[in-house]
């Protein structure tokens, strides 16, 4: 299986298409058996969970069956034309599951055919959760320390926060130089290390996911940068 992850941004002047999209773009998603799983996304204005929306800045996550499958829709699909249309910019990044764990809505989208020990390369990784209502204030306390800590942090190449709705449904796509990198800032940044603990303790999230993807590829810019990989 094949995932993909395309972030767009919309010139000013169709941002209500932008709004618009999030709704019309459901129905061919819907219809199109070879996806799997799809999740249309806003986008906050930092690269991690941040209440300031981006209202230029859109994405779509999707799992397709096949590389074949994906192309097709890439290249042929009324939501590809769309954004060729109204938008000025793109991000297209397409993975295989290194491994996951969690759900989303309910779901356990990303399923490695056989889950990886060992990998050499940069590697993604998507951290979504739903946040219980009662708890959205410990949350948004405790996500700048830990996105200040992850900017400067060795390996630490580029992450967007994106989200299904605003404040309480909430992702971050971040990518590093290597698994070592990952797993030094996951388990041994100090801060990273108490607001999970915080979570645990504290039970955050009603539903909560986390994976990990080899990146196949990556093209296009984000905010006008190009993001190079050694792939």
């Amino acid at each position: 299986m094949i995932t993909s992850l395309v972030i767009v941004r919309y010139k000013k002047q169709f941002i209500p298409l932008a709004l618009i999209s999030m709704a019309i773009h459901r129905l061919p998603l819907a219809l199109n058996k070879k996806c799997s799983f799809w999740k249309l996304l806003g986008s906050g204005k930092n690269g991690t969970f941040d209440l300031r929306p981006d209202w230029q800045q859109w994405g779509l996550l999707s799992v397709w069956e096949s590389t074949e499958a994906l192309q097709e829709f890439q290249q042929k699909s009324v939501i590809s034309k769309w954004w060729r249309h109204f938008t000025c910019e793109k991000l297209n990044i397409i993975c295989s599951v290194i491994s996951s764990h969690g759900k989303w809505s309910g779901e356990e989208p990303f399923q490695a055919a056989q889950e990886m020990t060992q990998h050499n390369g940069p590697v993604a990784v998507l951290t979504r959760a739903t946040i219980r209502l009662n708890r959205l204030k410990n949350f948004w306390q405790n996500v700048s320390p830990v996105a200040a800590v992850m900017n400067n942090a060795q390996g630490f190449i580029a992450s967007i926060g994106i989200g299904e709705a605003p404040v309480y449904k909430q992702a971050t796509f971040s990518i590093w130089a290597s698994m070592d990198d990952l797993k030094a800032f996951a388990y041994r940044s100090v801060e990273h290390s108490e607001v999970i603990k915080k979570t645990r303790l504290e039970n955050w999230y009603s539903e909560e996911l986390f994976a990990r993807f080899k990146i196949i590829s990556i093209e296009g810019t984000l905010n006008g940068k190009k993001i190079d990989l050694d792939l």
